[in-house]
């Protein structure tokens, strides 16, 4: 498909992404890392800002050996093969000693040259007086990005940036693509963007941007993350002003809500609530997704030695793509609620039957613990905010 988009002729790189440690598979190779395909779109006329990694510890003590009040340098030879000037001449150290080139060999750089990058201080001297030029390392970009990234981790169970969806990328990975590719103001047009990795990254480097995705789910993902973590606000005439964003063609109407795949209902739902969906289908238990309080933790800090065991706080979430639930789903998910002793929590359907609305009052009566009956209804009217307290 890229070959048909760019041509064949534009493909620069293949580059492969280190993207977990080794790992055991039954009857192949262990597969611990992805491609990432570098086209440009003709010859010659795309942006390319070179980007740099850092050096390696051992390369650093081979070569990065000298100090000085400037901090840590390498030197390089100050001889060129062939003259082109002033450069045959006799040097004199400021402790006297008279050096020329090595045999066969000329000054790189003039007199007058020389001079004044011994008064800036960038000549070292050998203990045979032969000059040498100052590299600090402060100075230095690092090395030259190549095709093989190890030196960026995958987003794993625990990491701050983790949403819970399967095919998350992580920022870094997507802020070097961006940077090595883009200018300020630039577009960046990413047509699978899933939970949108590559706009956050785009919209952090100040670059104009453009999200496409088949999945409601992960645009509701995507405007949950500008919002939270960008800090921009999804609205048609900030947009317009150049300060905001918009979502368009999501399935807004309880109609199109109805039509759409169980499991992505659920997510629109568990998303909508400000909740972290179930990654699997089956075996949830009766929870589709989890909301996390303020107080508390999506990575919860682990029982230290000596310590009682901490109670992990979460709110269960159970979604139901029904025109009515009814008490045998309310049952269930008060089932699940006393087994996990979940204080509160969220359940989303349509509309309800009287007897399911009755066993919810009935319910806190003989526990205590809270059930929220949310409609569809009331969700995309947005008139949530009260009861999500």
């Amino acid at each position: 498909m890229l070959d048909q988009i760019f041509g064949e002729n534009n493909f620069q790189n293949e580059i492969v992404w280190k993207r977990s440690s080794a790992h055991s598979d039954s009857k192949r190779y262990g597969a611990n890392h992805d491609t990432i395909f570098f086209y440009t779109g003709g010859a010659n006329a795309w942006i390319w800002n070179k980007q740099f990694t850092a050096y390696d510890e051992q390369y650093l003590e081979q070569n990065y050996r000298y100090n000085d009040d400037k901090g840590r340098f390498r030197v390089s030879d100050m001889t060129a093969n062939k003259p082109g000037g002033d450069v045959s001449y006799d040097w004199t150290t400021p402790d006297g000693k008279v050096v020329k080139p090595y045999k066969g060999r000329y000054w790189a750089y003039s007199k007058e040259k020389m001079k004044q990058m011994e008064e800036a201080g960038q000549i070292y001297y050998r203990t045979t007086g032969m000059p040498m030029l100052k590299h600090y390392l402060e100075e230095m970009p690092g090395v030259p990005l190549q095709t093989f990234w190890d030196d960026i981790k995958p987003v794993i169970s625990g990491s701050e940036e983790r949403l819970g969806y399967p095919t998350q990328k992580p920022l870094a990975l997507l802020d070097r693509i961006v940077k090595a590719s883009t200018s300020e103001n630039d577009i960046v047009l990413d047509a699978f963007c899933g939970c949108g990795t590559a706009l956050v990254a785009a919209q952090n480097l100040k670059r104009q941007w453009i999200g496409i995705d088949i999945s409601p789910t992960s645009c509701r993902v995507m405007a949950k993350r500008l919002r939270d973590i960008c800090g921009l606000p999804e609205s048609e005439p900030l947009w317009k002003a150049e300060r905001g964003f918009v979502v368009r063609d999501l399935p807004w109407s309880e109609e199109k809500l109805r039509a759409i795949p169980p499991f992505e209902f659920e997510n629109w739902a568990v998303i909508a609530l400000g909740g972290i969906p179930n990654k699997v289908q089956v075996g949830d238990m009766g929870v589709d997704g989890r909301i996390y309080p303020v107080s508390s933790s999506t990575a919860p800090r682990k029982k230290q030695e000596g310590e009682l065991a901490l109670k992990e706080r979460w709110y269960p979430i159970q979604v139901k793509q029904k025109d009515k639930a009814g008490r045998p789903d309310i049952d269930s998910f008060e089932a699940m609620m006393m087994r996990e002793d979940c204080e509160k929590g969220f359940f989303v359907s349509f509309h309800y039957s009287s007897d399911a609305l009755q066993e919810i009052e009935s319910f806190f009566k003989r526990s205590h613990k809270v059930i929220v009956a949310l409609t569809v209804k009331e969700i995309l009217e947005e008139q949530i905010a009260k009861k999500l307290v």
